[in-house]
């Protein structure tokens, strides 16, 4: 698949999308656009339900919404608000620990490179170019499982990890797309191009799909 059939099956999937849940947290970036609530609504939402993740951070954040806030709550009562995240003792030390750096390093303030993101404890590429994209609108690529096999499936890319996807998508993507992209294929690969048995009888796009890995499809 070359760059003008993704960027034709781009503008179909966007027509579509406003019917499909957006992902958790870009409904959060849409209602707070504050850049620290998307760096741990994105450290909540790892191996966690995008409902869970959904009412684990209302009820954290109307208690803390700043990193100064967030360091006056107990252990305990941080494991209790964000209960049943995936790993929330693990995830309540990491929140603690990164709002610990913003207060003492960014004078509470998160900041929008890329680099200085990736030296959090817990922040990956992923989390770091979602708070970059939602938190300041800087042109980044989020690749997580899902735009990462829907990009190899589709056969605009062929790659084996998320990281080396979201390289080989900064070389072709134009970045028009480059925020949208995530949202629109993290949607769809929830709702039609799912892991396994997807249902390409139902996906608008399926006339240009490669097609790549698929064994079985609905």
């Amino acid at each position: 698949m070359n760059t003008k059939t993704i960027i034709q099956v781009l503008q179909i999937l966007k027509k579509e999308y406003p019917r499909w849940n957006a992902p958790v947290v870009t409904l959060i970036a849409q209602r707070s656009k504050d850049p620290f609530q998307i760096l741990i609504s994105t450290l909540l939402s790892l191996r966690t339900k995008d409902d869970v993740t959904t009412q684990a951070s209302k009820r954290l954040f109307e208690k803390a919404h700043t990193p100064q806030q967030m360091l006056m709550l107990k252990t305990s009562e941080i494991q209790h608000l964000i209960y049943p995240v995936g790993f929330y003792k693990r995830k309540t030390k990491t929140i603690l620990k990164v709002s610990r750096i913003l207060t003492k390093q960014y004078n509470g303030e998160v900041p929008d490179e890329l680099d200085a993101l990736l030296n959090f404890p817990g922040v990956g590429r992923k989390t770091a170019n979602l708070v970059i994209t939602l938190g300041f609108g800087k042109p980044g690529i989020c690749v997580d499982t899902h735009v990462h096999r829907i990009s190899n499936r589709l056969g605009y890319v062929c790659t084996k990890t998320p990281e080396k996807t979201e390289m080989a998508l900064r070389e072709k993507l134009p970045k028009k797309w480059w925020i949208p992209y995530n949202d629109i294929f993290v949607a769809f690969g929830q709702i039609l191009c799912r892991p396994i048995s997807p249902w390409c009888s139902r996906c608008p796009v399926a006339m240009f799909c490669e097609k790549v890995g698929i064994k079985n499809h609905r």
